[in-house]
């Protein structure tokens, strides 16, 4: 399976629903977290594969679009740790 199916598949599980606990919350994280990874691990894949084929603009997209997919990681990453601490009040 390639990784795109791969990234399609995980993607479809992820219903819209609204959490109705804290559980369900870090639940939801965790499988979006996953998915951000596996994006961003395509668009890097893209971007390297591309490179020497497309003009300077595409390189530069592709490598924007990269970062802004890890940067959606990382948030995730911290929203996640964010759920294991007890909220203040």
């Amino acid at each position: 399976m390639s990784d795109i199916e791969a990234l399609l598949k995980e993607l479809s599980g992820l219903q819209p629903i609204r959490p109705s606990s804290p559980g369900d919350v870090t639940q939801l994280l965790v499988r979006a977290k996953s998915a951000a990874g596996r994006w961003a691990d395509v668009l890097y894949e893209i971007q390297e594969s591309t490179q020497g084929l497309v003009g300077a603009r595409t390189e530069a997209a592709l490598e924007a679009a990269f970062r802004r997919a890890e940067q959606s990681y990382v948030e995730l990453e911290i929203a996640l740790a964010d759920c294991g601490r007890k909220p203040s009040s």
